[in-house]
């Protein structure tokens, strides 16, 4: 019997029964909660990071997207005003589209 003890998905243990088997879960706490989707975003970003096709690091990604909308909404704030607040950052301060590669600074 395999054990996760990891946050999953809301119908994950639905799915799990469906397939004739039984899982045991908890709800967490907020805290908890909080830790874990932390965690969470650690471990898609890394199943990104090792996505062989194009088609599955977009699956990956759509996964770290599902997780910024929790974690928005546990910090108060909607996708909505974190996507207002990127576009302000990408306007001071540029976004990542033109590949540059800082490679150090030197004081004058």
């Amino acid at each position: 019997m395999p054990i996760y003890n990891k946050l999953v998905r809301d119908r994950i243990p639905e799915i799990i029964e469906e397939e004739g088997k039984s899982c045991s879960t908890s709800i967490l706490n907020d805290e908890q909660y909080l830790e874990e989707l932390k965690n969470k975003s650690f471990e898609e970003l890394e199943e990104y990071t090792y996505a062989a096709t194009d088609a599955d690091a977009i699956e990956e990604l759509a996964d770290v997207l599902e997780i910024i909308h929790v974690l928005a909404a546990c910090h108060g704030s909607t996708f909505e005003q974190l996507e207002k607040v990127r576009q302000r950052k990408a306007k001071e301060r540029g976004s990542f589209q033109e590949k540059i590669f800082l490679h150090e600074v030197k004081d004058n």
